[in-house]
């Protein structure tokens, strides 16, 4: 098989690659090899809506499943890449299949980080990546009462949110001092685990997993401080493995994900990476080569690499923004927030609508809104423009963030 465009992977990244290209106006061969046997989805909703069962599988399609056929752009689904020749310019599927590209578009995204304790191959272990994982959980939760999550990130917390509405015992574990503290400061932490408490959580920070234990099937978990916590099922969300390996065997820069250019170009001529598993130098980050897991940096990404493609080459240079929807609390973030050196609180917690500025040598580089979108359109075009703003006007929530703009 040879293709003009050969993208792997079927998610956000890849199925945005596919239809930029079509919407474009690109006439050549294009095919997307996915591991799954599913047309590319969205995969936000399955620790929510999906899980939940108030948004069926079809409406997390990405597109309606006519559009691939129609546009001429090939599924390979079921398929998984294992090896790359770029010599040769062609991708080795499991099945011993050798596909050949003009250019290749790596979005294969990761794979859910496992435990490594006693017990972690237990019946009733799960994780949250794909359509599979929800549906398996969804299949044992008839006969679940108790439930462990390990990782306080946005999946574990988006998990524990619903599955505390579906009436189960929810025990949520974090290794670290407080929850989202990777991505978040204190006082966004302090409020999501009041909240998930009030909600019935049993929260528990600084706290791991020492084993697994169970005859057979999943029984409970022995915690890092010897205690023994019941409960039928567990969901890991301890974060992803990218998935780069058969990049890196080829020669390509990386490690934490495949290092690319700002034009999503690897260091193999004709193969470009896109999404979860691509490591760039973000703008955001004053520079630092890091991964963003997130639909906008997929989307953008794609367009990033389709644009390069086809020859009319723009840096990546995408402001990066994220979502968590918990209860009736929705979380929105503009910028990375990961090198700030003060927090600005805007807002009272108590009222479920605030947000939390980040600031850098006095420029705000990030901003968290709980039900504040205002504040989210408008601190985000603040974060664009590299603003330097007091942090006591950040700080007076009466004064709306767009009055900001013009002093900045």
């Amino acid at each position: 098989m040879q293709y003009d465009i050969v993208i792997v992977g079927g998610g956000q990244g890849g199925a945005s690659a596919a239809v930029l290209l079509r919407q474009s106006g690109f006439s050549g061969t294009i095919v997307i090899v996915g591991r799954e046997a599913e047309a590319p989805y969205e995969r936000p909703p399955l620790s929510k809506d999906y899980m939940l069962g108030e948004k069926p599988f079809e409406r997390l399609l990405i597109r309606p499943a006519a559009y691939w056929a129609d546009n001429g752009i090939d599924l390979l689904l079921g398929c998984e890449a294992v090896a790359v020749d770029p010599a040769a310019q062609s991708v080795m599927l499991r099945d011993g299949r050798a596909i050949g590209y003009g250019d290749l578009i790596w979005a294969a995204g990761g794979d859910p980080r496992p435990m490594n304790c006693p017990g972690s191959d237990l019946p009733g272990i799960h994780a949250v990546r794909d359509r599979a994982h929800i549906d398996e959980i969804l299949g044992e939760l008839p006969a679940v009462e108790r439930v462990a999550i390990v990782g306080g990130g946005y999946i574990g917390l988006e998990a524990a949110a619903a599955l505390r509405r579906m009436g189960k015992a929810v025990t949520l574990l974090e290794m670290l001092p407080r929850v989202l503290a990777r991505v978040a400061g204190p006082q966004l932490s302090a409020f999501f685990e009041q909240e998930h408490r009030a909600h019935g959580v049993d929260l528990r920070t600084g706290m791991g997993v020492a084993a697994f234990e169970g005859h057979g099937r999943l029984e409970g978990l022995r915690l890092t401080d010897e205690t023994f916590l019941p409960a039928q099922l567990a969901i890991v969300g301890i974060g992803i493995v990218p998935a780069v390996a058969p990049l890196l065997a080829a020669g390509a820069k990386g490690g934490n994900g495949v290092e690319v250019d700002d034009h999503c170009r690897t260091s193999l001529p004709h193969i470009y990476a896109i999404g979860d598993c691509a490591a760039h130098a973000n703008v955001f980050a004053d520079g630092t080569v890091l991964r963003v897991e997130s639909v906008q940096n997929a989307n953008d990404q794609a367009g990033c690499a389709v644009k390069a493609i086809l020859g009319d080459p723009h840096p990546y240079a995408a402001t990066p923004w994220f979502w968590s929807n918990q209860y009736d609390l929705r979380l929105q973030t503009a910028g990375l927030s990961a090198t700030h050196d003060q927090t600005v609180l805007r807002g009272d917690p108590a009222t479920r609508s605030f947000s939390v500025a980040y600031l850098k040598a006095g420029r705000l580089i990030a901003i968290d809104c709980v039900n504040q979108t205002k504040d989210y359109v408008q601190g985000r075009k603040l974060v664009e423009a590299r603003a330097t703003v007091a942090a006591e006007l950040i700080a007076d929530a009466s004064r709306p963030l767009k009055d900001l703009i013009p002093a900045a």
